[in-house]
């Protein structure tokens, strides 16, 4: 049965740690393909945040070499808040049994998740890729109550360590290249009007600036 990552989040703007990211998980979990999915309204993650359209567009361009690479516009579609359980039920419903769902995302964001929306739902789902940077720091999962302690065996070389979930369903920590770029930082530079060259691909920094994108927002980005 092919695996299918579903990397969401609100790529404000997407760039090239989020696309070497998917590459390491695609090769590392021999997935079939990765799925980016903008959010449309995060509940937690507003601010500084351009409208949907533009931030799916955006992926679009940026995913547009990789025939691995697909972009989903089901939450902006659906509008209102964006919360991951009603992405993944009806991902789930579409796939049916033709797929094994992977839900992509980083350490901080798994941290988060007792404050999402139905969090043990969305445990219960779909499996987990959970994106790390070395070195691991094992106590940061460990600190998950959603994670089986007892059950933890950390590899000392390995790029890919199995976590046991008290729910059902399988998680991963997955070691990715340590690229320092955030999208953070690409709206601070771009409002102060620097370069962003080589942060992200060429096709995005050009839609952000024929759409003057991130210009004149808060320095509190």
């Amino acid at each position: 049965m092919r695996g299918v990552g579903l990397f969401g989040g609100t790529f404000n703007p997407v760039h090239y740690g989020h696309l070497r990211a998917a590459e390491e998980a695609l090769s590392a979990f021999s997935l079939d393909k990765v799925v980016f999915i903008p959010s449309y309204n995060p509940p937690l993650k507003r601010h500084g945040l351009v409208p949907s359209d533009d931030r799916l567009e955006m992926v679009r361009l940026a995913t547009d070499s990789n025939d691995r690479f697909e972009v989903s516009d089901i939450e902006c579609k659906r509008q209102g808040l964006s919360y991951t359980i009603c992405t993944l039920q009806e991902l789930v419903q579409n796939y049916g049994d033709r797929a094994v769902l992977y839900f992509i995302l980083g350490m901080d964001s798994f941290m988060d998740m007792p404050n999402w929306y139905q969090a043990e739902a969305v445990i219960s789902t779909v499996n987990f890729i959970i994106l790390t940077r070395p070195p691991l720091n094992e106590s940061e999962i460990l600190a998950s109550p959603y994670v089986d302690a007892e059950a933890l065996n950390f590899p000392a070389s390995e790029s890919v360590t199995k976590v046991k979930l008290k729910q059902k369903g399988e998680a991963f920590l997955l070691n990715i290249t340590a690229l320092d770029i955030s999208s953070t930082m690409i709206r601070q530079l771009i409002n102060r009007e620097k370069s962003v060259k080589y942060l992200l691909p060429e096709n995005v920094q050009s839609y952000i600036i024929d759409k003057g994108l991130y210009r004149g927002q808060s320095t509190e980005l």
